[in-house]
């Protein structure tokens, strides 16, 4: 059965959120969890996390990136087109629990899939400390929806147009070494070079750290075997083993390889889709 899409807007340059008409998605989805998206027959299968959902509504809501070919061609949809497949929830929950103070970190576009982690961590009863982060200010985005669910917002852009000029990293530093935080939790979501650099940052510590590898995902079921991790020494695969793990006993080395095995295929099939696009533009124009 196709499913309808409500609402379509801009979030920041290239980055669009699409609230689709789900019911049992949205009745049974939790926090950290993903969904399966194609467009059309034709179209591939892409991963989404569930950014938001509404169970009385039936709706849930995914936030992308225009990067590869299908968040591209799923960008030009609007409120009242239909997606082919929406199936889910996939992937393990996050552990929800109350623990302390916990910090959750969010860089880029993994502020989106940060908002309901916080929201479960901080109605478990938590001190949540917010960090999200992008290039510019211009990136950032639902910085008044993720302050309603922490007790603690920082914000940081590389180029200081918004909160603190710097890293995320460079954020959760100054927190954990701070002498009025004891940090029993820290919780990361964003570019993969991110999540890295904030397990090398919290090791020292000593302190808990997970980390969501939903961004290396691109079946989503386990069959592709291209979102396959080495955690302390062994093969997971991130669909179906995770999405979260212990960010201190993953092999990002091994991981930042494996994620360029597809950019060339990657960049062909937009090329493609784009080339596509202009030729039924002139066709379109020329009347036929």
């Amino acid at each position: 059965m196709p499913y309808k899409i409500l609402e379509a807007k801009t979030l920041a340059p290239k980055n669009k959120l699409i609230v689709v008409e789900a019911p049992m998605i949205a009745r049974h989805g939790s926090a950290g969890q993903f969904a399966i998206l194609r467009i059309d027959e034709t179209g591939e299968r892409i991963p989404l996390t569930l950014a938001d959902w509404d169970r009385e509504r039936g709706t849930v809501t995914f936030i992308f990136q225009e990067v590869g070919k299908t968040s591209v061609q799923l960008g030009t949809l609007s409120a009242g087109d239909e997606l082919l497949d929406v199936v889910g929830p996939l992937g393990n929950p996050t552990e929800i629990e109350k623990i302390g103070t916990v910090v959750t970190v969010g860089g880029g576009l993994g502020i989106a899939p940060l908002f309901p982690i916080s929201r479960a961590f901080y109605e478990a009863g938590n001190r949540v400390i917010s960090i999200i982060g992008a290039r510019n200010k211009e990136l950032i985005f639902w910085d008044d929806r993720i302050r309603n669910v922490c007790h603690d917002l920082r914000i940081c852009t590389d180029d200081g147009s918004m909160g603190r000029k710097g890293f995320v990293s460079d954020e959760l530093g100054s927190i954990i070494y701070s002498e009025t935080e004891n940090v029993a939790l820290v919780f990361a979501i964003g570019p993969t070079i991110m999540m890295k650099v904030v397990a090398d940052t919290t090791r020292a510590k000593g302190i808990k750290t997970v980390i969501s590898l939903n961004p290396v995902m691109v079946d989503g079921t386990g069959m592709c075997g291209a979102c396959r991790v080495e955690v302390d020494g062994k093969t997971f695969f991130a669909c179906t083993d995770g999405p979260d793990f212990d960010a201190h006993k993953v092999n990002f080395e091994l991981l930042m390889k494996r994620q360029q095995a597809f950019k060339r295929e990657e960049k062909l099939s937009l090329e493609q889709y784009h080339k596509k696009c202009r030729a039924e533009l002139k066709l379109e124009n020329a009347g036929i």
